[in-house]
């Protein structure tokens, strides 16, 4: 493995890492999107409990006609706007699942390209400690060699 493929390994590698930090910033903006929904979602609905208890102390006092038409129509809005605010918690909901899955594919591809890179790196080193090996071990045959070690084997044989 040559030293431009490392680099674009290594170029690989910080794509990656950018892209999965973009994941994890949407993660976060996911995840304060949903957290502001679900308690507005939340407040509307304690606001709706508190409204009816008021109304009912009221009624039991006495209403008329004209003030419990504006009770159902306030009670109706009011169950409108939180329907309409449970389907956007929903969305935020959903939209974080899809952002966490995002993010662990990036984590996934960001340590699978790291891996890759240890290994041609791995690979490099050992290439590179077998060429130093062998070129010691013909150093030290001709060291032999020189010395008439050589020839004393030959001879032997």
């Amino acid at each position: 493995m040559s030293a431009p493929s490392l680099q674009a390994l290594d170029v690989l590698l910080e794509r990656a890492e950018a892209e999965r930090d973009e994941a994890l910033r949407l993660l976060r903006d996911a995840e304060a999107r949903a957290g502001a929904l679900r308690q507005q979602h939340e407040q509307l609905a304690q606001y709706r409990t508190e409204y009816r208890m008021r109304w009912t102390q009221s009624f039991a006092r006495s209403t008329t006609v004209d003030i419990l038409a504006c009770y159902q129509s306030f009670g109706g809005r009011l169950d409108q706007a939180i329907s309409q605010q449970d389907l956007l918690s929903s969305q935020a909901e959903q939209r974080l699942t899809l952002a966490r899955d995002q993010l662990r594919e990036r984590e996934l591809r960001v340590a699978s390209v790291r891996k890759l890179l240890e290994r041609r790196r791995l690979e490099m080193r050992r290439t590179q400690d077998r060429q130093d090996q062998k070129a010691t071990d013909e150093q030290a045959a001709r060291a032999m060699r020189q010395a008439g070690f050589g020839a004393g084997l030959r001879l032997g044989h």
